[in-house]
């Protein structure tokens, strides 16, 4: 429940960001902050939250996350201000950072490895579905009552969260043990590990989010972050790896099976949400679609997600994850090369059933790279294993869609060049009925600029799927039923 709140809420707030620039006296530049802000701190709490899991102990620390993150989002949509706002989010951020990687530790440690595939399959339903439903819900909210509560709707989910963690979860012996292994002879904390994980990611969301808005390293601004971010994260692997206690166990990436769904895990972030973001942009810039129309192809996909969640959660006690792994890449590919064959004619079935092909491959990922993530780890290596694997989902979706962004604002520019090459004023121009005007045929060299871009995206992002297939069968045989055990 929660974390279905938390991934709603990194992209319900895009269809609003006119109506707080407006309610708050800003410019929409300035309110994309809140976006940002919120991402900043995400990332910085991701990879740490598995150490805070421990020392803390792993139910209190996830309810102190539910907690403050429905009193932050109390105080967003009371913010006067947008600095406020900005604060606010920051603290929401790190609030819900914490969920996920709790969570899915929780779900590994509760449930015995044949009843993981299902268990994944369930939780799996509010990662995937809520980035689907977000823009729908935000456009729908902001347009009938008022973009606060967008944020207001966070409260009693998040109430009556905490009221079943208190009540059901209970902490496991081997949780409660390496609790007490972390603080026997004191608590050790990693101060320059922290600090060069919130500099090193906080830096690199900054660069991610604004890159292309302030032209790359044509910005001081962004240049100078680039460095810090780079050598921050160089310092932290050195770092991490000599100190006696370290925030983050980097040794775990070393492993054969761990290492590798690291990297897939951060490939299905970056296509996932590159999609997400980019589809609704390319229906409302291509078509007539308002906000709230775009946001429902994302959500017809959401019904193919949920259709064979629990398949997949039953494949996976019987099929090897890698080779289900391999099938939602090449699921991915499939849906790709569909969207890279769209035109100007596209209609709204057209888009909801490319849409749906890309979803039903996702539930081949996300619980099969799961499940098979923590085999082999030690009982006590769960809440660091969540919070790494969700680290990257979290940054590939960070790169894919500064990288969707980029090229399609290069891109687009490059083809309108290359197409308005051909026009001049002796161009002999056919069908003029349909170009009455020097400015209808600008608009529609720019729509065939702008399509033939997003084209070219789709196309890149099923070669990117295509080429991690066979990464996904260099993963270690499991035994069918215990994918995912310790």
């Amino acid at each position: 429940m929660a974390t279905f709140m938390e991934v709603l809420d990194t992209s319900i707030a895009n269809v609003s960001l006119p109506h707080i620039a407006g309610g708050t006296a800003a410019s929409l530049e300035e309110s994309t902050w809140v976006l940002t802000s919120y991402l900043v701190s995400n990332a910085i709490i991701l990879p740490i939250s598995g150490w805070f899991a421990t020392v803390i102990g792993r139910k209190r620390f996830y309810m102190i996350c539910v907690a403050l993150f429905g009193i932050s989002s109390l105080l967003c949509g009371m913010a006067p201000t947008l600095g406020w706002l900005i604060f606010f989010r920051v603290l929401q951020g790190l609030g819900g950072g914490g969920l996920a990687p709790s969570e899915q530790s929780i779900i590994t440690d509760t449930f015995t490895p044949q009843q993981r595939g299902q268990a994944y399959a369930l939780y799996g339903v509010a990662v995937v579905v809520a980035p689907t439903i977000g823009p729908t819900l935000g456009g729908w909210i902001t347009d009938n009552y008022s973009w606060r509560w967008i944020f207001f709707i966070n409260i009693p989910v998040c109430i009556a969260s905490l009221l079943l963690t208190w009540i059901y979860l209970v902490e496991p012996p081997a949780v409660r043990e390496d609790r007490r292994k972390a603080l026997a002879g004191g608590l050790k904390i990693d101060y320059p590990g922290i600090a060069l994980v919130a500099v090193g990611l906080g830096c690199l969301q900054v660069v991610l989010d604004k890159g292309q808005l302030d032209d790359w390293f044509g910005s001081d601004f962004i240049t100078t972050f680039i460095i810090i971010s780079g050598l921050s994260l160089v310092c932290l692997l050195i770092w991490e790896n000599i100190t006696e206690h370290p925030i983050i166990d980097m040794k775990m990436v070393t492993t054969r099976n761990f290492g590798i769904c690291m990297s897939l895990m951060f490939i299905t972030g970056f296509i996932l949400l590159t999609c997400v973001q980019l589809l609704p942009q390319f229906l409302q810039s291509m078509e007539p679609y308002d906000a709230t129309k775009a946001g429902l192809t994302l959500t017809a996909g959401g019904f193919g997600t949920l259709i064979f969640m629990p398949i997949v959660g039953a494949l996976v006690r019987r099929v090897q994850p890698r080779y289900l792994i391999a099938i939602g890449l090449l699921i991915q590919v499939a849906g790709a090369y569909n969207l890279s064959r769209i035109n100007g004619d596209l209609t709204f079935s057209g888009a909801a059933w490319a849409r749906i092909l890309q979803a039903v491959g996702l539930p081949f990922l996300f619980l099969p790279i799961n499940t098979s993530a923590y085999s082999g780890l030690a009982p006590g290596k769960s809440n660091d294993a969540s919070a790494l694997l969700n680290s990257m989902r979290n940054l590939g979706g960070s790169f894919g869609i500064s990288f969707g962004t980029t090229m399609l604002a290069r891109r687009s520019q490059f083809h309108h060049e290359r197409l308005g090459e051909w026009l001049t004023p002796f161009t002999e121009v056919k069908h003029t009925h349909l170009f009455p005007s020097v400015k209808a045929l600008a608009a529609v060299l720019d729509q065939q600029s702008t399509l033939m871009s997003y084209i070219e995206l789709f196309w890149i992002l099923a070669l990117i799927a295509a080429v991690f297939v066979p990464v996904a069968l260099l993963l270690g045989p499991t035994k069918p039923g215990e994918a995912g055990g310790h």
